[in-house]
This record gives structure tokens, sequence and C-alpha cells, in this order.
């Protein structure tokens, strides 16, 4: 059993901050082909490859082995080689020293515990306004520019369960903009935003846990609960219906999952490079509602590979921060590089 599990899951590569990132960028070049084909190389989507790139998880062996082979850029000598779940042991060793050290015992008998939680709920637990259990109010605010960036954000980076509300950000890359969302969810909810910190990985998660804010971000805003793609993911129609919503929602669409690169081609031995801003989405209904706005506003542009939304000129990629503009810093700094 040991040995089948070893074969499906295979072991990982653990990277110094940012060299995972150098040795996918570093191969690429060496092999002068695009992301998708180095996706294909490596067998897996388009999206784990760019996940890796930002180190939001660790590579898989054999697939940096492979690569390795293909593009002969060495490995970091500073990686290490870690077996599957390599983490588990570790995570539940401090759990049970946690629960041991704050109720004395380990495990007893979760019946026992619901009849009695049962018991207090019908004999006082219900009839408490002000119980623990009962939903924190949250401010309800009114459509407005503010609340339709928050709905683009949270559609891309961003999800719901039951009772939280979460927004995933690069913790290198986009720190900066991070903190930007955080002040904007607690300006427009006024409910607080914890940080947590992903400690093998590049990521900073931004959550609110107030069940109350994600009935209001589902019922009112049109945001889904679950697996969004699933359902059909899509601007809500209160966003298009306003030019100015669609514009707020763009931006934050396209500071969450956009980004500006260069398209270059090897053309008899002479390299061309062309600017891009591209804004990428697994959803074929977001990906038409954000071409359609972006060509309502006068922009050309295009969607590529039935997988992202281009614009393409340099003078429209002017005129987008323009008119359209930016929060997050990274952007705005790539941006100013260009055109200053």
């Amino acid at each position: 059993m040991a040995e089948k599990n070893n074969r499906k899951y295979d072991k990982r590569l653990i990277f110094p901050v940012g060299k995972q990132r150098d040795f996918l960028i570093k191969s690429r070049q060496a092999l002068g082909i695009s992301w998708p084909e180095i996706a294909k190389i490596a067998k897996v989507h388009n999206r784990t490859i760019r996940d890796w790139r930002r180190e939001k998880y660790s590579i898989q062996y054999r697939v940096a082995k492979r690569i390795e082979c293909l593009s002969k850029v060495s490995l970091p000598k500073e990686v290490e080689i870690k077996d599957p779940f390599w983490y588990s042991a570790k995570g539940s060793d401090l759990g049970w020293r946690v629960v041991l050290e704050r109720y004395g015992h380990v495990g007893g008998d979760p019946e026992y515990r619901k009849k009695k939680w049962r018991e207090w709920w019908e004999k006082e637990g219900k009839y408490n306004p002000s119980c623990i259990v009962a939903a924190k109010v949250i401010k309800k605010p009114k459509f407005s520019k503010k609340l339709a960036e928050f709905v683009g954000i949270v559609m891309e980076d961003g999800g719901l369960t039951k009772s939280q509300l979460h927004v995933s950000c690069n913790s290198r890359d986009d720190r900066e903009y991070a903190f930007f969302v955080k002040n904007l969810i607690e300006n427009l909810f006024d409910a607080p935003v914890s940080i947590c910190y992903l400690k093998y990985a590049l990521v900073m998660e931004l959550v609110v846990s107030r069940k109350m804010l994600v009935e209001f971000c589902n019922q009112k805003l049109g945001l889904y609960v679950g697996n969004k793609l699933k359902q059909g993911l899509d601007v809500p129609l209160w966003v298009k219906q306003n030019v100015n919503f669609q514009k707020a929602c763009i931006r934050g669409l396209f500071d969450t999952d956009g980004c500006l690169f260069y398209e270059r081609h090897r053309i008899k031995g002479k390299v061309y490079s062309y600017q891009r801003l591209n804004f990428a989405s697994a959803s074929p209904q977001l990906r038409e509602s954000v071409h359609l706005f972006l060509r309502q506003l006068g922009f050309s542009s295009k969607i590529r590979n039935n997988r992202c939304v281009q614009v393409e000129d340099k003078r429209e990629i002017k005129r987008y921060f323009d008119v359209i503009g930016t929060h997050n810093p990274k952007h705005l700094r790539r941006f100013m590089e260009e055109y200053r």
C-alpha cells in the first residue's frame, strides 16, 4: 500500500525563498519556449505553472528533474527533497500537544458533548441574543465603485465558504496591495481582517470570519459560495448596469489576476518584443464580460487561447492606466518603468 501511494504522490522540492521562481524563469529562457509549452512538458495545467512561479506551492521532484534535464539549468544546491505528506507528522504532533495543553486530555466522547450542547441550546442558548454563536453584525454598504472593485478582487483571488471570506495574495510581489485590500474590506464592512502567512509558500491569506458578510456577498452582491467556476462565475448584474462600476470591477480583476508582460517572437534570428496587458480567467462567462466592458470603453481587446483577455496596443495600455487605473503598486511600477 505504501509503495502504491509513493507512486501516486511524488516527492516535493523545497527551495529557498525566490529560488523556485528563478529556476523556472531561467529554464524557460534557456529552452526559448512559452509558459504553456513549459506546462505541457511538466504535464500540468497552466495555472499550476503560474502558482509554482509565485511559489504558492512546492514543485514536484520528477517535474523539476525533467525541466532540469531539458533546459540544462541546474537545481540550486540548497534545495531539500521531501517525501509525500512530509509535513503531516509535524502538524499532527503540534496539534495533539496544543489540545493536551488546552483541555488536559486528547479525545473524549463526541456524542456526550453533542448531547450536552443540545441541552444547553434548547434551554438557554437560542434565547440569548448576545450568545457567542450569534452572527456578528457588519456594515452593509450601498452599491458603489469601491464595492464593485471589491467584487472584482473576490471573483479572481478570493472566495466564500459558509462562514468566511478569504482573499489570497503573493506575500512578496503583492504585499503592498494586500494591505490595500485589507483596508478596503475593513472600511466597507466594518469587520476585522486577519492575515495568515503560509510557512512554505509565498502566500498571505486575508480572512474575514463573518457569516453575515458571506450572506451579504452572496445574496446582495451576487458572489458565489463554494466552487465559483462550477456555478458559472460572471460579473454580477448590478455591476454590468453601471459603467463606473464596470471600470472599478475591471480594476479589481486586473489588479489581482492581471499582468503587464512582453510577448517576444524570434524571426530570422531577430527578436521582436511587444508589451501586453493581460487578464486570465478559467471562466468563459467572466472573460466575455471583461472583453465586452473593454470594448464598450473603446479598447480593442482580444480573447486569446480561450484563456485570457489582452489589450495589445501600446497606446491603449497607457489609456487603460489613465481611464481605469490600478491600486496595485506592482503594476504601477512596471507601467511607470515603460512610460516614464
